[in-house]
């Protein structure tokens, strides 16, 4: 599909948007009093949150690449996958659009997030907040290291998975068959299109399961962010939302720990595209 970069853009905020209002909107329903959902636990969030990837994978792929998270498009930059004059822009809209979605989810959970009496509850219904965390200082830098290592590595296999399920896809090397013996890129495309569409399909089917393997697995820390826009985008709404929306509980927003669901994630992002290009590419 031929779209321009602005149409891009929307995309990737629309798709971010869409992944946190649904993934997010799970991690509220299983955390928050009084909801059909309470108590459900880590299932239903993996479960959810898998789809929550996997649909705009599905929507959007095959328009803006359905990055939906700055630690991958950055990772595709300085690998030299991805055009360094557009970073900024898919940066702004996927964090806009993990804003727009967040205060979507406290629209719909308005009423359960007053409702619950746990402050960590709340704030895991936006971002990130480590298992070891209790509330006192001591407990910090162990909660720390331990995001560190679960975020990092959570990460780099989702990153270096999803490269590996879309560009690996059954029949995808027949494109750089057909142009390594003199055909257009476009027309090997075209050529082939109808032998490995239904291929491309799986794989973004497959990513979704990834994510929800991940969260499964490597989620018990700290739920698995694995995205800065995810992590950062939501708490800034708890940041700045007064406790008449998030009742009296709501509690600090954990800005010392913010920057781990940011820093991980980028480095992750940047080592996973970079082996990947490196052995496959």
């Amino acid at each position: 599909m031929d779209v321009t970069w602005s149409v891009k853009y929307l995309t990737e905020f629309i798709a971010t948007a869409f992944l946190i209002i649904l993934g997010n909107g799970v991690v509220a329903n299983v955390s928050l009093k009084g909801t059909k959902g309470q108590g459900n636990g880590l299932i239903l969030v993996s479960l959810g949150y898998g789809l929550a990837l996997m649909l705009p994978a599905l929507m959007f792929g095959n328009v803006s690449g359905n990055h939906v998270n700055p630690a991958l498009t950055l990772g595709l930059a300085v690998s030299g996958l991805f055009p360094w004059g557009h970073v900024l822009p898919y940066i702004l809209a996927q964090f806009l659009g993990a804003i727009f979605g967040q205060l979507v989810v406290v629209g719909m959970y308005g009423p359960y997030f007053r409702k619950t009496e746990d402050g960590q509850a709340i704030l895991g219904s936006f971002s990130i907040v480590n298992a070891l965390a209790d509330g006192r200082a001591e407990t910090r830098k162990q909660a720390t290291v331990n995001g560190l290592i679960s975020e990092f590595f959570g990460s780099f296999v989702l990153f270096f998975g999803v490269l590996a399920l879309t560009k690996n896809f059954f029949g995808a090397e027949l494109v750089d068959k057909l142009v390594a013996t003199g055909y257009d890129q476009t027309v090997a495309e075209t050529t082939v299109a109808p032998y490995t569409t239904g291929s491309l399909a799986v794989a973004h089917l497959g990513i979704g399961f990834l994510l929800m393997a991940i969260i499964a697995g490597l989620g018990g820390p700290t739920g698995a962010g694995l995205n800065p826009a995810r992590d950062l985008g939501p708490r800034l709404v708890h940041h700045f939302l007064p406790k008449s929306v998030l009742g009296q509980a709501k509690s600090d927003s954990q800005w010392w720990y913010a920057w781990v669901g940011v820093v991980a994630p980028i480095l992750a992002g940047i080592l996973a595209v970079a082996l990947f290009k490196a052995l496959y590419l």
